[in-house]
């Protein structure tokens, strides 16, 4: 069985870095190995579902479970935290960075520090635009968000947020792929009314859209997850079945205002990269209803996570002033 640490090898990188020559190599590749070995030692073994044991004295996680975690090899990985001058793929440093649960910006540091591009959505999104985010907002309470050809959900408003579960702002933007939480995520998975034929649907309409691109690396790290992660994936996806995007009516149990049945709809914004607005109206008076309810949850979500906000900025100044008398 092939490894990602074997891909390796093949000096399978996707861009080059920032700066040229030996010296400036060398530096990157130490402060990569810095930032690795401080993440991972960050990482208490409980946040990924690791057992403690008695005898752990290394802080955080050992590099054997990093490489477990990652699907890399032990020796590969106590290389990379060595500085030594190996080159690294994107599927590597996607693994990498789910493992040591990297936020955006560390992510992006991360591959930066690598000299490679990160195929995720949450990099790169020119098709974003200030005035669609108006759009979608103004849209609600209709649940809308913004896709890619791959299912990227690369914006979305506050309606949708909670339409399929508690709350889409929780997920990692790394993890934030319809197939992926159609698969993998049970909160997702359980408003899904048909799950077993949407599942399969969902497979059959990856493998269409990924025709037209493949070998690409984003693409090639979300099928290997996917396969990683799912066997009910594996099992649709050898199927070998397509199917077109199309518009349906689709039925969800929504864990705040219960079913919702709505109007799948799409609008095209760069047919040539495969974005587009999914949008959900209301396919009947009761899911009329429940959304705008659901709306106003949302919005009462909001309000309190700023009040919280404010009441931390508050307390700032507050505490100040009493460590001074």
């Amino acid at each position: 069985m092939t490894t990602m640490a074997q891909e390796t090898t093949q000096g399978n990188r996707a861009g080059p870095p920032a700066a040229s020559g030996p010296r400036t190599g060398e530096i990157r590749r130490h402060e990569l190995a810095t930032f690795l070995r401080s993440r991972r030692e960050r990482i208490t073994p409980e946040q990924v579902d690791l057992p403690r044991g008695r005898r752990r004295r290394t802080p955080g996680l050992r590099r054997e479970e990093v490489a477990q975690l990652s699907a890399v090899g032990v020796t590969w990985y106590t290389w990379l935290e060595q500085a030594r001058d190996i080159q690294v793929s994107e599927q590597v440093l996607d693994a990498l960075a789910r493992t040591l649960l990297l936020d955006t910006s560390e992510r992006a540091h991360l591959f930066q520090l690598a000299g490679a591009v990160d195929p995720t959505p949450a990099a790169h999104c020119p098709v974003i635009t200030p005035a669609l985010r108006r759009i979608l907002t103004q849209l609600e309470p209709v649940p809308a968000c913004i896709q890619n050809s791959r299912y990227d959900i690369l914006a979305y408003n506050r309606t949708y947020a909670r339409l399929m579960m508690r709350d889409l702002g929780t997920v990692p933007p790394a993890d934030r792929n319809c197939v992926l939480l159609a698969y993998t995520n049970p909160e997702w998975r359980a408003s899904i009314v048909l799950l077993d034929e949407t599942t399969r649907l969902m497979a059959a309409k990856l493998r269409a859209s990924m025709a037209g691109h493949l070998g690409e690396p984003a693409w090639k790290t979300l099928l290997k997850r996917l396969r990683a992660e799912s066997a009910e994936f594996r099992e649709n996806w050898d199927r070998y079945e397509v199917a077109a995007t199309r518009g349906k009516t689709k039925r969800f149990a929504n864990p705040y205002v219960g079913l919702v049945t709505v109007d799948h709809t799409d609008l095209w914004l760069a047919p040539d990269l495969g974005a587009r607005m999914v949008t959900y109206p209301p396919h009947d008076e009761e899911s009329r209803e429940r959304l705008e309810r659901l709306h106003m949850i949302a919005l009462e979500a909001e309000a309190e996570a700023e009040a919280e906000v404010a009441d931390r900025l508050e307390a700032v100044p507050r505490a100040e002033a009493a460590e001074a008398h």
